[in-house]
């Protein structure tokens, strides 16, 4: 069996043992308090700093959020699993299965196949909170061996967000197509925020689908978080780059999705090189250094143009138009050759100019549009690729204890439902 396939099994197995309430192996002897007190790897410290995002789970109804959503007992469960590990080539290995576990539970749950808690299937909220009540647990676990907890994160992030999955089945005749989706953000302002792309990754995951043309597909989703830090260490790349690779099973396709405006659809048709979005922060509370009058390139970022334009077909995918209208965005902001200041442009970029905001701004929805497609360029220009932006998602209750709402699930699920049939479009 392949490493993708042990991971898999252990991944299924642990879905298994936790809804079967039992704990996983190597776990039963740390389930009690004076199990842990005895033994040393079970420590925790409470007083470790919690970074902007992790603070936010001292609200009750980030909890709430993750017991009405099934993902408790991930949760509860995690910090006495980590106590099974004696080495850090074993707390690695764990970290993959529980993210990889934790992943599949939450594809499992918005496509309907795993029950768990009253709130709607398609409901991103859940899985995001569990996530980040793990990295929690993580980040407070005392080792008795050195362990190297930013490498575990990221290698728990990494699974939990989809990257571990084994990729397309590669069948011939079936088309592929690698989409991405965004956490929740905005949540300093309402915490019960939910993202329509997230909840529309997690539905596609591993999907076969009928194109417009006939042709069957198949759909392979990762969620990205909110946080400049991770794009600076390259988990767009790291998502992407085998998806591009040349192979059967190598994406015919992509697609980055984020939500963007109130009221419609979005083709971007240009993606720009920097960030520009200061003062406004990341989910961590962090600046990228980028402001419209001083654009900031990202680190570790490779070489390429100011813009890039999207390959996708435009045409046929804003063809869609209900419930909500889709239109092609052709706006940037640059700083055209030889100016200082900022412009905006409504036909594109001039040449020589320097970017400012592509047609999804200077904020990471931009971003992850252009890391994909400087990517793409680079390993396989011959792909279609772009951006799509997703209406706002409104209709959260008045009532700030409320955690949904009819107008609120409705309103997902028309958005959602809708990004499949653009999907759809993409035929030929």
């Amino acid at each position: 069996m392949t490493t993708a396939g042990r991971r898999a099994a252990l991944a299924a197995t642990l879905i298994g043992a936790l809804a079967a309430t039992v704990l996983p192996a190597g776990a039963a002897g740390a389930a009690t308090g004076t199990d842990r007190a005895a033994r040393p790897s079970c420590r925790s410290v409470d007083s470790v700093p919690l970074d902007r995002e992790q603070a936010r789970t001292a609200d009750p109804r980030t909890a709430a959020l993750t017991e009405r959503g099934g993902f408790g007992d991930f949760v509860r469960r995690f910090p006495a699993a980590l106590c099974g590990a004696r080495t850090a080539a074993q707390a690695g290995r764990l970290v993959d299965a529980w993210g990889e576990a934790l992943w599949r539970a939450g594809v499992d749950r918005a496509q309907g196949h795993r029950p768990g808690g009253d709130l709607p299937a398609p409901d991103d909220r859940p899985l995001y909170w569990a996530r980040v009540a793990m990295t929690v647990r993580l980040d407070r676990w005392q080792p008795v061996f050195t362990a190297d907890k930013a490498a575990l994160r990221e290698r728990f992030e990494d699974a939990s967000r989809g990257l571990g999955d084994s990729g397309f089945r590669g069948r011939p005749g079936v088309r592929r197509i690698f989409v991405s989706g965004f956490d929740p953000f905005g949540l300093d302002a309402e915490l019960r925020r939910a993202n329509p792309s997230g909840s529309a990754a997690l539905q596609l995951d591993g999907r076969r689908v009928t194109l417009a043309d006939g042709t069957p597909a198949e759909i392979q989703a990762v969620l990205f978080p909110v946080r400049y830090g991770d794009f600076d260490r390259g988990i767009v790349e790291r998502a992407f780059a085998p998806k591009l690779a040349r192979g059967h099973r190598s994406a015919d396709l992509i697609t980055t999705v984020s939500q963007g405006y109130p009221g419609l659809f979005t083709l971007e048709a240009w993606a720009g090189r920097n960030r520009s979005a200061d003062p406004y922060t990341d989910n961590a509370g962090v600046l990228s250094g980028g402001t419209r009058q001083n654009p900031a390139t990202a680190p570790g970022l490779g070489p390429g143009a100011e813009f890039i334009a999207t390959s996708l077909p435009t045409g046929p995918m804003t063809a869609v138009q209900q419930p909500f209208p889709v239109k092609l965005n052709t706006t940037v902001t640059e700083i055209p050759a030889g100016a200082s200041a900022p412009v905006d442009r409504a036909d594109g970029p001039t040449p020589g100019s320097r970017a400012v905001n592509g047609g999804g701004g200077g904020y990471l929805s931009n971003e992850v549009a252009y890391r994909t497609n400087r990517l793409r360029l680079e390993v396989a220009p011959q792909l279609p690729g772009g951006h799509l932006h997703t209406p706002v998602l409104t209709g959260l209750p008045a009532e700030p204890d409320r955690l949904t709402g009819p107008e609120f699930e409705q309103n997902e699920a028309a958005i959602t439902g809708e990004v499949l049939d653009i999907l759809r479009h993409t035929a030929g």
